[in-house]
């Protein structure tokens, strides 16, 4: 089940929330574990088995890493086993044909026949409930939070059907105190609410409308410049709405029941810098990588040379996280390459300054760079559309893409366009207001509601509409 559907927007949430604000509230995180389950399982509910092995292995091992530091060990072995089974687990399911491929690939080189497997099926959302379950162990054993206190509100952790597909990644001492004593009030679920009307109005109407012209330019043979370009912006700013528009859907549905999770955005393409991007985009991944990977690896303390290594090390990692394909790690080296590049000459005292009209934009292309191998299929695809943006195939537009293109498409990605630069330039308005002032001007923001409408008659006329990081 995706929030934007039918199905959840007039038959899960309504009866969700209605048996969740009768029952007392003792009952109420098992109520969200049991509702969760049948969200997650409403796709296959065979791999429910999966998020039950994680819960139940990972309240194991916090318990025993609690008595063990009790008794004056470390509980090291617990850890092993959480790390080892979570990423064993993430390993099967995401990589096992990735490298069965790879590993052909390799043989057929050298002449040798292929080895024939099963195909296995990567179980949605598994790459987020992975890290926040091993995070919880290993929070745990770093002594930087509490172990959960019964079993029902660790099921209610990891299973919270509202970031449980895509994030963002919640650790369980941010909600914690939630869990076993948390708030309800109308100005929190009407918060909640407006949040989930903007977050689908951004998926449905801006990700979903400019998501054609990507696709034709990245299915196209032999994309000209004008089109490679507009499609690699098309797909930019799909991608930023998407998934920024599930987080805002998360956030929101969390607020509904009570809990406040972490923000996952902050107007990434205004960024002046890939560092600055980094601290902007997928925050709670970004975060997790640091906390967990780069500062573990030795983090900037042992050396420029250590530090540009653990740069590419984690960017490396973060792109295979993403996705079983080369082209997420190239689109992970891209990256990588471009934080040791900045921090190079940081360091060397060769980074000047520049006005924000000219590392915006910079920073937005080399962006957008990147993203041509995530969308792209395989190498060779991504290369077609480096070939057309590079103009090898030609300055114009390719006739068959031309008469495909409509102005509502074009439209909708300048109305995108002008969002992202617009909306930080709203939000700091809004917060240097008077109190009384500001919730006058926040009531404006009521216009979204017909909007909200406008965007469900759409989504009914297409049916379905997939989230892209499902898919990771």
């Amino acid at each position: 089940m995706v929030f934007a559907s039918n199905s959840f927007l007039f038959i899960f949430l309504p009866l969700f929330l209605l048996i969740y604000f009768v029952l007392p509230f003792r009952y109420r995180s098992f109520f969200i574990a049991l509702g969760s389950y049948v969200f997650f399982g409403w796709w296959r509910i065979d791999f429910l088995s999966l998020i039950l092995i994680s819960t139940v292995l990972d309240y194991i091992c916090g318990r025993e890493i609690v008595k063990a530091q009790t008794k004056g060990l470390k509980g090291r072995a617990w850890l092993i086993l959480s790390m080892v089974a979570n990423l064993g687990l993430l390993a099967y399911f995401k990589y096992f044909n990735f490298g069965l491929d790879s590993l052909n690939a390799l043989l057929n080189i050298f002449g040798q026949s292929s080895i024939h497997a099963w195909k296995v099926v990567l179980p949605i959302g598994i790459s987020f409930y992975t890290f926040q379950t091993m995070s919880y162990s290993i929070d745990i054993y770093r002594k930087e939070a509490e172990p959960a206190q019964n079993f029902t509100d660790f099921m209610c952790f990891v299973a919270l059907f509202p970031q449980l597909i895509a994030g963002p990644i919640v650790r369980y001492q941010t909600i914690a105190e939630e869990l076993h004593s948390r708030t309800h009030t109308l100005d929190k679920f009407s918060e909640g609410s407006m949040r989930f009307m903007v977050g689908f109005v951004k998926k449905v109407m801006l990700a979903d409308t400019v998501a054609p012209l990507a696709d034709m330019v990245f299915g196209a043979e032999n994309p000209m410049f004008i089109d490679a370009w507009l499609g690699v912006l098309a797909y930019t700013l799909q991608l930023y709405f998407d998934f920024s528009g599930y987080s805002d859907m998360a956030i929101g549905l969390g607020l509904m029941l009570g809990f406040r999770f972490p923000e996952n955005f902050n107007h990434p393409y205004i960024s002046k810098s890939i560092t600055e991007f980094w601290q902007r985009w997928h925050i709670s991944l970004s975060t997790w990588l640091r906390d967990y990977l780069y500062i573990p690896l030795g983090g900037n303390r042992k050396g420029s040379g250590r530090t540009y290594v653990n740069l590419m090390t984690v960017m490396l990692l973060g792109g295979l996280w993403h996705g079983a394909n080369w082209t997420f790690v190239l689109w992970g080296a891209w990256h990588g390459g471009l934080l040791a590049l900045e921090r190079l000459l940081a360091s060397q005292k060769l980074w000047r300054p520049l006005p924000a009209f000219i590392t915006m934009p910079k920073t937005l292309i080399l962006a957008m760079i990147g993203w041509v191998t995530f969308r792209a299929t395989d190498v060779s695809a991504a290369w077609k559309v480096y070939r057309g943006m590079l103009g090898l195939n030609g300055f114009g537009i390719n006739e068959s893409i031309a008469w495909q293109i409509h102005g509502f498409h074009i439209s909708m990605l300048v109305l995108g366009l002008v969002l992202v630069y617009v909306a930080p330039w709203w939000r700091d308005y809004l917060s240097k207001r008077p109190i009384p002032q500001q919730r006058s001007w926040v009531n404006i923001h009521l216009f979204i509601i017909p909007i909200f409408v406008l965007a469900i008659l759409r989504l009914s006329a297409q049916n379905f509409s997939p989230f892209l990081y499902f898919q990771f």
